[in-house]
């Protein structure tokens, strides 16, 4: 059995410890004899297994995920693990408050397991060119955030977060922006928003709504105005440091939408998570291929022409290719 590690997973193993790159080439060797002793996840297709810091100098309890195939296991993210098992009692308030939610509609192991693979792949298609060539814009981006941060904020939110953008927060927990721009790596130089940012930006929309609602009592049928809806959640933000607009995903089509604090007139429905996901690395990789923007670099940083400001336009450089 063959096991691979992704490269970002290795540079956040050597940031979290010395002793986390031989913890994780031990867990590989385990994984060699034993491909499934990991546990299913919340994750079609993704398998976690724990790793005891203390048999290793110099690093914590890890959580491991990974994807198990027929001739070879893909290591996909790495992230310290709770320090003690929640207890008895916390786990079944976890369980209650599961069973609270509002039921969603079944999902198709198979297909989630697919979505789980096309988002993984085409971000690591991301983190990789972004590694090669614009190292700065790869370090501001965040490690991934872990099942319980992803929980909470599900119950923060009152919503069932969608596999896909699970799988993307499970890998990345947000991009900080580069050199003070804060301008991110995405299209139109935008950011992936970290969950505290997703957070407000839904509960300032949440609100926004409920006085649109109020307004609207007022209002004939034909004039009333929705500026947000309960199932959209927002993903991507006009900068690391600017949440006046940004994208959305719809929970309950699957599609992007753009939003914007000041409610303007919205685009209409863009992309999946997936397919903006791929189309971003296709044009990373092939910049030709770009339509909606176009990419280049300023030194390490990726810098989209779209928001290229006039005072930095002889440093940025067209990527060719």
């Amino acid at each position: 059995m063959k096991v691979e590690i992704q490269p970002d997973v290795r540079d956040i193993a050597a940031q979290l410890g010395a002793g986390v790159p031989y913890a994780l080439k031990a867990l590989a060797g385990q994984l060699t004899d034993d491909p499934d002793m990991g546990q299913p996840s919340n994750l079609p297709g993704i398998l976690t297994v724990t790793v005891d810091g203390d048999m290793f100098d110099d690093c914590p309890d890890l959580s491991v995920g990974y994807i198990r195939e027929p001739d070879r296991i893909e290591i996909r993210f790495l992230r310290v693990a709770p320090s003690t098992e929640p207890s008895t009692d916390a786990q079944e308030r976890e369980q209650e408050q599961e069973q609270e939610r509002k039921p969603e509609q079944p999902v198709d192991p198979a297909a989630a397991a697919i979505t789980v693979r096309e988002v993984a792949d085409a971000w690591h298609r991301i983190t990789s060119w972004l590694q090669s060539n614009a190292p700065d814009s790869y370090a501001a981006l965040r490690t991934g955030a872990g099942p319980a941060a992803i929980a909470a904020l599900e119950d923060d939110l009152g919503l069932e977060i969608p596999v896909e953008l699970r799988v993307l927060w499970l890998l990345t927990g947000g991009d900080d922006g580069v050199n003070g721009w804060g301008c991110g790596c995405l299209p139109g130089s935008e950011a992936l928003m970290t969950l505290d940012a997703v957070a407000a930006a839904y509960r300032l929309k949440t609100d926004a709504q409920a006085h649109e609602h109020t307004l609207n009592a007022t209002r004939p049928e034909y004039d009333r105005i929705t500026v947000w809806k309960a199932t959209w959640v927002p993903v991507v933000s006009h900068g690391a440091a600017d949440s006046t607009s940004g994208l959305y995903l719809d929970a309950a089509t699957g599609y992007l939408g753009r939003w914007s604090r000041y409610n303007e007139s919205r685009d209409g429905e863009l992309d999946t998570l997936v397919t903006y996901l791929e189309e971003t690395a296709d044009m990373l990789e092939t910049p030709a291929l770009a339509t909606r923007d176009e990419p280049g670099l300023i030194g390490g940083a990726l810098v989209w022409s779209s928001r290229l400001s006039p005072s930095l336009k002889d440093e940025w450089q067209r990527l060719t290719g």
